[in-house]
């Protein structure tokens, strides 16, 4: 298994991705593609157009050509690796398939991307059924979209688009933003613990609808506690940590403590370590804090987060 599916999947609907078009879609929807979650079956459901799929189904082609879906990524940014999964498509999955990229700013309808400068990032690959198949790409170019082609038709169940987030972050100007957003370019960069749940989690845009949404570690049984540590979208000041244990009910941390760092080496308090309370979202103030880089993450002694963000302004105030 790839180390890039470690980076956020930069297509996946709950930040924002969009499949915007696809060639055809007879049998199964186009939006299940990038769907979170492990694609599901059950057996002998039947509906009108036949076996129902949590996936992307096109019908079987007669004429020339090829099946695609265009896929707006919800993060744009440099694309590491890319997962075809034809779960439980065992007889009617696509025998090959290939993946193009493009840059277009702005928001260009399904027409004008076809316009576009696409770039094959995975060259046209054998596949075979009910399985996840990873390509490591190597591009280093931002990019905003991607283009799923399937040869010559069939069913793909889910798109993975693994990469780092490069936003455009002018928009903002001197106002203020979460720092510790993973859609403006923050990313957990080390965690002591993630049995439960992965820790980017807890940068996520949106809410933890439960606690699987957050980051949650093991039990420990020694004196230490568990971290994470927070690459922001780039040195600027915190003003306002926001800390929510939203659905840890009986996990969530007893406290937690923020240093912050702008070269590796001299840490400074943030926030004191501070009492938290289960199932609550807790707000503190942050004053005359220094530009930082990095901010460390403390909770005492174990625990889960549903989410963490800092809010402040890019670059010294």
């Amino acid at each position: 298994m790839s180390e890039f599916i470690a980076l956020p999947d930069l297509a996946l609907r709950t930040l924002g991705g969009s499949v915007i078009a696809a060639s055809d879609e007879s049998f199964a929807e186009r939006e299940s593609l990038i769907r979170p979650g492990r694609p599901g079956f059950q057996a002998h459901t039947f509906g009108a157009k036949g076996q129902v799929y949590d996936g992307w189904e096109t019908r079987r082609r007669r004429e020339p050509g090829h099946d695609w879906a265009l896929v707006r990524l919800g993060l744009p940014g440099v694309i590491r690796g890319v997962v075809i999964d034809t779960a439980w498509f065992r007889g009617n999955y696509p025998p090959q398939a290939s993946v193009e990229a493009t840059a277009v700013e702005g928001y260009p309808t399904a027409a004008e991307l076809e316009a576009a400068d696409w770039v094959e990032i995975v060259p046209k690959s054998d596949l075979g059924g009910d399985a996840e198949h990873f390509f490591a790409v190597t591009d280093e170019r931002r990019h905003t979209h991607v283009r799923l082609n399937m040869f010559p038709d069939g069913g793909i169940a889910r798109l993975r688009v693994h990469g780092e987030v490069r936003p455009d972050l002018t928009p903002y100007g001197d106002l203020g933003l979460d720092l510790a957003a993973l859609a403006n370019g923050a990313l957990v960069v080390g965690c002591s613990n993630e049995f439960y749940s992965a820790p980017n989690n807890v940068i996520a845009p949106g809410l933890a609808r439960h606690q699987a949404e957050g980051w949650e570690t093991a039990r420990r049984r020694d004196d230490g506690n568990d971290w994470l540590l927070i690459r922001l979208a780039g040195p600027g000041v915190v003003r306002l940590a926001e800390i929510d244990t939203t659905n840890l009910l009986f996990n969530a941390p007893g406290a937690v403590a923020l240093t912050g760092t702008a070269d590796g080496v001299t840490w400074t308090e943030l926030l004191p370590r501070t009492r938290l309370q289960p199932d609550t979202p807790h707000r503190f103030r942050i004053d005359d804090a220094p530009v930082v880089t990095h901010v460390r993450v403390d909770v005492y002694p174990d625990g889960g987060l549903a989410r963490v963000r800092l809010h402040g302004f890019l670059g010294a105030r």
